[in-house]
């Protein structure tokens, strides 16, 4: 700290207005986040550390009590892109009547839903955290009260969403270094948060056992949330420090005081956490976490995961479809229409190649659902930004209903809008007793519907499994692979000018306004979509004769289940065509004599002579 800085601390806290320790201490955490803010500001990049050497966080504590609003605020936004998409226009705030027409909030960043409901939040959602030049594994929970502890200890049905509720924020505690437990410091201490502190303290008991060895150094940090500003402590009879007060003696020390909607009070949370990174690594016989350069190229060339979403209609089994691929149960499922709200984003590896995959809320047409249903506007928000950032989407289908309804037709038009690759997964195959009626036959039928509607999505795969039995799903996998690899594929310009040698040699160009139209050559612009760009002697083409050169090209490439974007763009022959005309002389110009010669025309009704100018006849006359 340099000498002004000592300066400016000590006059602020020796000042007579500070009455209490509490204020102190707010005084020395708004400097120390100044300081910390100044590094951040230095800082730009996040650095991928190693999975086994991050400090895994988990955010806990009662319903409503602001564990997603932290989640956000600690969120990387960086690593996660959690970025406004350029293809997101500003529109008004009504609800679009379109079948997955949503309202747009202008200040949602693409982090967990915050609404004012309790109980918003259902899975366990995880992100790279970032604070400072800090980064770490971070967790948002569901919130815990009596009811949801009850059924985790045998007391109620474990088959209910209470049980699956709960059950995943148990396995995020135990897979935690670190549990923020958070409560809202002007409500206290609540029966719900009682029963929280004492299966936390029943938790860190069993974490000494043999079968747990690897999470005994798991620590626990409570955070007094919603308090902002300093007015709360230098009030004499205020119920906040009682609170505070009687949070201490729960056995976890004392509490932290935050605002995690307005950021206060974070620096005490990095300097906890930045403590426990450095043990970890040293306990792990780790270096200490740098931002070195070597490191931060080390993590540019790590190979980028595959962006996988999962997309469908409500209630079709796209979460026990990620949990089959998983292995495990990850995300809650259940009968119940509209289980999943946020895009629960789980990164694993498949054969070594490293996957992120995305499970989505059920995508409703607008006008079905409820005008004051905030939050499913916003979890299909969410899917479909998780759409936009994904490399393939698969778009699951009931195979119960033998077709592909309408509204899944507009989610595979809203895929390939956005220039994404397509592969659809029929679930539920297991359903179909008839004998006659096989999984070939039915991904042939929705291969014809799609074609018929999109002719450009022809052959889109289709793969038919049984998520619940786990029939078939070890062949989705080998599927989306192929799928990104011909997106991104970038095409040699040579033997792109081959195939168009071949196309024109069989159907050339039609003409253009009596003009014989030209394909000179062509060259790819860009992948992921593949874009490519026709040079022409005219300014377009046929929209008939762009879609057989499609369908040629998809043919040849095996560009199936996406989008080939065709640009034409018209170059002149003649080298002089752009070449500026030259200056003249004479009272506006060339310009200028034509518009005299006309306006003499028009008066006297003959030919003027060339060269001989007015004020010479007017003389002679």
């Amino acid at each position: 700290m340099s000498h002004y800085g000592k300066s400016f601390l000590s006059v602020i806290i020796n000042r007579k207005t500070i009455h209490h320790g509490y204020y102190k201490q707010h005084i020395i955490s708004a400097w120390a986040g100044f300081r910390l803010s100044a590094f951040t500001s230095r800082q730009k990049q996040c650095v991928n550390t190693n999975a086994n050497s991050e400090l895994i966080v988990s955010i806990l504590g009662p319903p409503n009590a602001g564990k997603s609003t932290l989640f956000n605020r600690l969120m990387c936004k960086e690593s996660n892109r959690a970025y406004r998409l350029g293809s997101e226009k500003k529109r008004s705030n009504t609800r679009s009547q379109g079948r997955i027409g949503y309202r747009n909030p202008s200040k949602r960043s693409g982090g967990a839903i915050v609404t004012p409901v309790a109980g918003t939040t259902r899975d366990r959602r995880e992100c790279i955290g970032r604070l400072g030049d800090i980064t770490f594994r971070l967790v948002d929970t569901a919130g815990v009260d009596g009811e949801k502890l009850d059924v985790a200890f045998g007391k109620g049905g474990n088959d209910s969403l209470d049980g699956a509720m709960i059950r995943q924020t148990m396995e995020a505690a135990r897979r935690s270094d670190l549990v923020l437990l958070l409560f809202d410091a002007r409500v206290g201490v609540t029966s719900d948060l009682a029963e929280t502190i004492r299966w936390l303290r029943k938790i860190s008991h069993l974490s000494n056992d043999s079968s747990d060895a690897e999470k005994q150094h798991r620590d626990i940090v409570i955070l007094a949330n919603k308090l902002e500003g300093d007015r709360w402590a230098s009030m004499n009879n205020s119920v906040v420090l009682d609170n505070l007060a009687e949070i201490s003696r729960c056995g976890f020390g004392e509490a932290i005081p935050i605002s995690a909607e307005h950021g206060e009070g974070m620096a005490e949370v990095a300097s906890v956490i930045h403590r426990l990174t450095q043990e970890k690594r040293k306990r792990l016989g780790l270096p200490l976490v740098t931002t070195s350069e070597d490191e931060l190229n080390k993590a540019d060339d790590a190979e980028k995961p595959l962006q996988l979403a999962i997309l469908g209609q409500i209630n079709v089994g796209k979460s026990t479809l990620v949990n089959a691929i998983l292995g495990e149960e990850r995300v809650i499922t259940g009968d119940t229409p509209g289980l999943t709200r946020d895009a629960i984003s789980v990164s694993w590896y498949w054969k070594n190649r490293p996957v992120k995959i995305v499970d989505t809320a059920g995508l409703r047409r607008g006008l079905k659902r409820e005008r004051s249903n905030e939050i499913e506007d916003l979890a299909v928000l969410d899917a479909m930004r998780a759409m936009k950032l994904a490399d393939v989407a698969v778009l699951v289908l009931d195979a119960q209903a033998r077709i592909i309804q309408r509204q899944e037709l507009a989610i595979a038009d809203a895929v390939i809008r956005e220039g994404r690759s397509l592969v659809v997964a029929a679930n539920k195959m297991d359903l179909i007793v008839d004998a006659e009626y096989t999984k070939e036959d039915f991904a042939r039928a929705v291969q014809e519907q799609i074609e018929l509607r999109y002719p450009m999505l022809r052959k889109t795969p289709v793969i038919p499994v049984s998520s619940l039995y786990k029939e078939n799903v070890d062949n989705l996998m080998p599927v989306v692979f192929d799928a990104r690899d011909r997106w991104a594929r970038v095409i040699p310009t040579g033997m792109l000018n081959r195939w168009l040698e071949e196309v024109l040699d069989e159907h050339p160009p039609p003409t253009h306004q009596g003009r014989p139209s030209k394909i000179k050559y062509v060259i790819q612009t860009k992948g992921r979509p593949p874009t490519f760009l026709l040079f022409c002697n005219v300014p377009e083409l046929p929209i008939n004769y762009i879609n057989h050169l499609t369908r040629h090209f998809q043919d040849t490439f095996r560009m199936f289940g996406m989008v080939v974007r065709l640009v034409v763009k018209m170059s002149s022959e003649n080298p002089y065509a752009n070449k500026a005309k030259p200056k003249v002389t004479g009272i506006g110009g060339w310009r200028g004599r034509q518009k005299r010669l006309v306006s003499e025309l028009k008066k006297s009704g003959a030919v003027p002579q060339k060269g001989k100018r007015s004020r010479h006849k007017k003389k002679n006359d």
